[in-house]
């Protein structure tokens, strides 16, 4: 989790003087994690930290803070037990925060504070100086100190096919971290309305548009035809990239690989190919297809590290 100045902007921007919501610390069975934040004005809501009475009575306590001028942020420790109606077992920390347009923190860096009024402590300086040098931290309580790190950049996914599994995947990914690019040869295969969380991408030959992807995107290919997969991934293989996952069954791998290395590619190169993609505990169908791929995305991201998109052996 990290702090999203972007999206605090564009809430103040439109609603007005905000209270920023985020759970600071937890501590047993709780619905959301740590940095997990929503936002409230006093008439509008963005953002979950987990829903039920726990949500309610922070919204509650955020529409007091707003009208309260003479405190900025105010930290509350809440139990999760039979007083909220809720047998969660646990209990969480959570920090409000009033912001308007002109006290929202600086863009791109960690957003380190007081919540009690104490001295910032060595801790946090370190966790300071490591952001700037480009080091991921996590969100994190020291000395009486709340410091969260910069939002993310969103992580380049080009889908190569608008088909069933490509609108599944499209579709899993929805709210997920990732800046998606989707490519087709047929403008009527892309859905109407268009999802607006992807950039459609309409080439007469896809392959062209190979060299216009970043050199840390990942890119999965489910084209409608397997001369036009195997191009792709040939093209993709043959410059920078994060990973290439290709739909397919075993065999189709290996007939691929076959080809590709007749095609000049060394095996090197080959090898990076992730084929099956999915999960094969998860089954077959698009949607379970698509949730394999978006949970290998999604643990590339958590870890910070470039790992192939999709693994397993589905078909």
């Amino acid at each position: 989790m990290s702090f999203d100045r972007a999206t605090l902007a564009e809430f103040v921007a439109a609603n007005g003087t905000a209270v920023r919501i985020v759970i600071m610390a937890h501590k047993g069975s709780t619905p959301r994690e740590v940095g997990t934040s929503m936002l409230v004005s006093r008439a509008a809501v963005d953002g979950t930290i987990g829903g039920g009475a726990l949500e309610h009575q922070a919204i509650s306590d955020a529409r007091t803070l707003l009208a309260d001028l003479s405190r900025q942020r105010r930290s509350l420790r809440v139990p999760l037990g039979p007083a909220l109606g809720q047998c969660c077992g646990g209990s969480v920390e959570l920090l409000l925060e009033r912001f308007d347009a002109n006290n929202l923190p600086e863009p791109d860096t960690a957003f380190a504070r007081s919540v009690d009024g104490s001295i910032q402590p060595l801790a946090i300086t370190r966790l300071l100086a490591r952001s700037r040098q480009g080091e991921m931290i996590l969100p994190t309580v020291a000395g009486g100190w709340f410091i969260e790190p910069p939002s993310m950049s969103l992580v380049p996914v080009w889908i190569w096919g608008a088909g069933h599994v490509g609108r599944a995947i499209v579709r899993a990914l929805e709210g997920l971290p990732f800046d998606i690019t989707w490519i087709d040869d047929d403008r009527q295969r892309f859905p109407d309305p268009l999802p607006d969380h992807v950039a459609p991408l309409l080439a007469s030959n896809p392959v062209d548009a190979t060299h216009r992807a970043p050199a840390d995107a990942h890119h999965i290919v489910l084209t409608y035809s397997h001369a036009l997969d195997l191009a792709l991934t040939h093209a993709l293989l043959s410059r920078p990239h994060a990973s290439v996952g290709l739909i397919g069954s075993a065999t189709k791998k290996a007939r691929f690989m076959k080809r590709l290395s007749e095609m000049g590619l060394p095996s090197a190169r080959t090898a990076t190919l992730v084929c099956p993609i999915g999960h094969r505990a998860l089954g077959k169908e698009p949607a379970a297809i698509a949730l394999g791929v978006a949970f290998r995305l999604l643990e590339d991201v958590r870890a910070g590290q470039s790992v192939p998109a999709s693994k397993g052996d589905v078909a």
